[in-house]
């Protein structure tokens, strides 16, 4: 790739290493998904000749005499390098061309979470444990593959008693993962870097506050760094939960209503609409106090997104890569839709000379709340 844009191309078993010239000069193109609540995937495309090295690494992916094939990708990008994925192989494909007598070679895979789904563990106890712990427990078997858990704790625990209840794994590590994350009103994602073959394991609320990426900006004349973003605003997806609490004591049950703008999910706007439907969660009257409102916290912050933009851009004209599960400013869209968004997913699309991305924006709310977007972070 051309400067100010090189891509580095790891690979290997356990420990991915830079791979040989002739893999890095088959490759066509690159494409990687980063999503805020799941996994991140990626797909390379190579060409593929009779004689090509290529051959190998595909009967290696395949599974022999290797049965996980790890690969690891970093852009640098004006000096800066970045890990946008660390994942696994799990499907390759060969496409033959009849016409030109050669075949493309491509490659998918997810990233590192796709090792937790590999062993089914159900069964497995975990007596005197809140969610928390039995998430860093399940993440420390994982720690050969540069995996750093970063588990926050649950605002309010619960810790059965071992005499009572013995909390059992059902399925693979990363469904059970995934299913105490629902259970709380948390998410599980795999975030790669800082460093190749580093990955943070982040099982936590959805973080939307922090420092902002430079601002995205529509209408500016020579100052649109986008090639398109568009937005739609949608009232009616907005909930407000209403849960129930039983006492302990008298058995009576109590509705709570849980309001679309929680700790988990700040106002990024300043005008909040009113949601327009009540959903009642009968399942929650069995549950203690604080799982109950978590659970309705969480189906809150799931429906909140009144705003979503879609939206390209190359990465030349932007300066940098843009990452999803943080914030981003918009200017130049109008006043409904300027301020800060959170970047949902975001796709990276690279071959030889040209690297662009599409993203999806979401916000909680109209009107910025903010006196100004800055053009660049704080």
């Amino acid at each position: 790739m051309g400067s100010p844009l090189h891509l580095t191309l790891l690979a290997g078993p356990v420990e991915a290493v830079p791979v040989p010239k002739p893999v890095i000069d088959a490759l066509v193109s690159v494409e990687v998904t980063e999503s805020a609540t799941g996994p991140s995937g990626f797909q390379l495309t190579f060409k593929l000749g009779n004689n090509s090295i290529l051959q190998t690494l595909f009967l290696l992916a395949s599974g022999a005499p290797i049965p996980v094939m790890r690969v690891i990708l970093v852009a640098t990008f004006s000096g800066l390098p970045q890990v946008i994925i660390d994942g696994i192989i799990e499907h390759n494909e060969v496409v033959p061309d009849a016409m030109s007598g050669s075949a493309k070679l491509i490659v998918t895979g997810h990233d590192l979470s796709s090792l937790m789904n590999l062993i089914d563990f159900s069964g497995i106890p975990y007596p005197g444990m809140s969610a928390d712990l039995r998430v860093l427990t399940i993440l420390a078997k994982y720690a050969a593959f540069g995996i750093v858990p970063e588990v926050i704790p649950v605002p309010v625990p619960d810790i059965p008693v071992p005499l009572l209840q013995i909390p059992r794994q059902d399925g693979t590590d990363l469904a059970y993962i995934q299913q105490l994350a629902r259970e709380v009103g948390y998410v599980f994602y795999m975030s790669p870097g800082p460093l190749p073959g580093m990955n943070q394991a982040y099982w936590g609320p959805q973080v939307r506050f922090g420092t902002p990426q430079n601002s995205l900006n529509v209408n500016m004349d020579s100052w649109t760094n986008v090639e398109s973003l568009n937005f739609r605003y949608q009232p009616q997806s907005s909930v407000m939960p209403m849960v129930w609490i039983q006492d302990a004591t008298t058995n009576v049950t109590i509705p709570v209503i849980i309001p679309p703008v929680t700790p988990f999910n700040p106002p990024l706007g300043a005008v909040v609409p009113t949601p327009q439907t009540v959903p009642p969660l009968t399942d929650t009257a069995k549950l203690t106090p604080g799982l109950a409102l978590m659970r309705g916290m969480a189906l809150a912050v799931q429906k909140a997104d009144v705003v979503s933009g879609e939206g390209t851009l190359d990465v030349t004209r932007y300066g940098q890569i843009l990452r999803a599960r943080s914030l981003v400013g918009v200017r130049g869209a109008g006043v409904a839709f300027d301020g800060m968004h959170f970047v949902d997913s975001t796709t990276h699309q690279l071959k030889p000379g040209e690297y662009k991305q599409s993203f999806v924006l979401k916000r909680n709310a109209l009107i910025s709340n903010l006196p100004v977007v800055p053009a660049t972070p704080y």
